[in-house]
């Protein structure tokens, strides 16, 4: 409820239309809005925790099962602490209370964005979360217990105006303040104004002229007025006092001024010098400057000299927080009249922020037969600043089989560029380098060990094509006669070599009759005892086989000479 003052019956009629406003509102609660991988949701601020968001298995596209055996999870973004994804539903949730004023200030829409990433295979998925602000804040004037104090001659001109403190509504849209209403009385009226970022603020003009010796004092009543269902309401008394005489106001020679500063600037550079001139004289010519009340953080920033206008730097200039400020400037002479003027300021971007990487996945060890494109990894690089100094080009150090891929806004892939062969090259250390474009460049880096994993790509080689072997007649059974030996360039079990010796025949008998062969070591031993006179010569085949799925093998020819003895008379 207002208090102070009556409300007219056109208000009356915006705050019943402004509740059907909210009703529609919270029919956005579920509406989705999905295009190439990325979902939007609407939902009121101040939702108690565990509110259902969206269902965003549903709204992807995916199964449990595919939300469960993909890990999807929630990564990056400064405000994921406010959901939960709730995996055996497939739901996202509200995990801790969102104050829409606490998350954008008075930004305007107010949303926050998060991507979903689920493994095997790797997919990447961006949730923004509009917040709708709710009347939850009433206007406020600063200092709203300490009456406004007004000194004004009577001889002031009908027309002079005095501005007024102007209330603070958190709220946004037709919840933040919407009007002002002035007590009502005989000597003043109410006069709007909008500033180019859509706040408002008020002068008091006098429209009748002030009569000190029948009402030296004036109690006032200035009353803010959101638009909001049920409307809210904040007052602050104003208190004036009649004086004599002083009936010329302070006058800027500008109506604006406009100034620029760097960001980083250091505090007590002179920024603007403001003139203001008053025709009376005496006391009532002299002027003290001062920065009215403004939104925003400008008052932390700026400050002025009261006697000679100049206004310099109090405080940190970040350009990525405020890219632009507008302060009112007035000018008050001892008589209690004021003239305003406004100073805009631009701040001017430095390149002050270096990349910055995460790495949001990262598969090791790949296998050796990965075809080229295949992702190795997911990064999401950022850069605070702005124009060129924001803009990032991302590289890899020294000659290596790999590329650099963008995907999603900030995010890049780590991707192959060619066939790996472990033989070759078992592990590979990768430097990831983003720069900016700025004057200087800002650059930052990171390292990632990849290791590749082996595939069973070689056969077992023999040194050479044939093997001859001597061994005397009458020898004694289970004598060794010779070894084979094969390599294998593969890893591990890929490269575990068994020997064999093919089923062959010797004069019409199995080669085994003759000799036996380890298939651990290749040795190739005497089964009986041989006679030059009924056998001369063995033909054999080995073969080596790893120990890889499927294995993979090759032969060898072992020729066995039998070397005579005079045995017979």
């Amino acid at each position: 409820m207002v208090t102070g003052g009556p409300l007219t019956c056109a208000r009356w009629r915006l705050f019943y239309g402004l509740r059907r406003q909210i009703g529609l509102l919270m029919l956005l609660f579920h509406a989705v809005n999905m295009v190439g991988g990325q979902i939007r949701y609407s939902i009121p601020e101040e939702m108690k925790k565990g509110s259902v968001i969206g269902n965003v298995a549903q709204d992807l596209g995916l199964d449990l099962k595919r939300i469960r055996s993909g890990r999807a999870r929630i990564v990056t973004g400064e405000n994921i602490h406010y959901t939960e994804l709730k995996t055996d539903k497939g739901i996202l949730v509200v995990n801790d209370r969102i104050d829409r004023e606490q998350l954008c200030g008075d930004e305007t829409p107010c949303s926050f964005s998060f991507e979903v990433i689920l493994e095997n295979p790797m997919e990447l998925h961006r949730i923004t979360v509009e917040v709708l602000d709710i009347n939850d804040h009433a206007p406020v004037f600063p200092n709203k217990d300490k009456p406004i104090s007004l000194e004004i001659g009577e001889s002031a001109a009908v027309g002079v105006q005095f501005p007024l403190q102007s209330a603070e509504d958190l709220d946004v849209g037709q919840n933040a303040l919407q009007d002002y209403v002035l007590s009502p009385n005989e000597n003043f009226i109410l006069k709007q104004h909008a500033n180019p970022d859509g706040s408002k603020y008020v002068e008091m003009v006098l429209q009748k002229p002030l009569d000190r010796e029948r009402h030296p004092h004036l109690s006032l009543k200035l009353i803010a007025v959101d638009g909001g269902t049920p409307q809210r309401s904040g007052t602050v008394n104003i208190d004036v006092t009649v004086l004599d005489s002083n009936d010329n106001v302070p006058v800027f020679n500008q109506s604006v001024y406009k100034a620029s500063v760097m960001e980083n600037t250091m505090k007590g550079t002179s920024v603007i010098t403001v003139n203001a001139t008053d025709a009376d004289s005496g006391l009532n010519g002299v002027i003290t400057y001062s920065l009215s009340k403004t939104k925003g953080n400008a008052g932390n920033v700026f400050n002025i000299d009261e006697n000679t206008g100049t206004v310099s730097v109090s405080g940190q200039i970040d350009y990525e927080k405020d890219k632009k400020y507008e302060v009112r400037v007035e000018a008050k002479d001892q008589g209690g009249l004021t003239g305003t003027s406004k100073i805009t300021i631009d701040v001017f971007d430095v390149n002050d922020n270096a990349p910055v990487i995460n790495i949001m996945s990262f598969s090791s060890p790949v296998s050796e037969d990965a075809p080229p494109g295949t992702t190795i990894a997911i990064m999401n690089i950022k850069d605070a600043d702005s124009e060129s100094n924001g803009q990032i080009k991302c590289s890899i150090d020294g000659k290596l089989p790999f590329k650099i891929e963008s995907s999603l806004t900030n995010y890049y892939n780590l991707i192959t560029d060619q066939h790996f062969d472990r033989e070759s090259v078992s592990e590979y250390n990768i430097t990831i380098t983003a720069t900016d474009l700025g004057s200087p460049q800002l650059s930052s880096s990171t390292k990632l060990h990849l290791k590749i994993s082996d595939v069973n790509d070689n056969a077992p080689l023999f040194n050479k094509n044939s093997y001859s072997a001597y061994i005397t007649e009458n020898n004694s059974p289970g004598i060794s006669i010779f070894a084979v030996s094969a390599r294998d360039s593969d890893w591990n079990q890929n490269a575990r070599i068994s020997y064999l010796l093919e089923d062959t025949q010797v004069g019409g008998s199995p080669v085994s009759t003759y000799v036996s062969l380890n298939s651990e070591t290749g040795v190739l031993s005497a089964v009986r005892s041989f006679d030059y006179e009924q056998i001369k010569q063995l033909k054999l085949v080995v073969k080596a086989q790893d120990g890889g799925s499927p294995p993979l093998s090759s032969n060898v020819t072992v020729k066995v000479m039998i070397q005579d003895q005079n045995d017979n008379p």
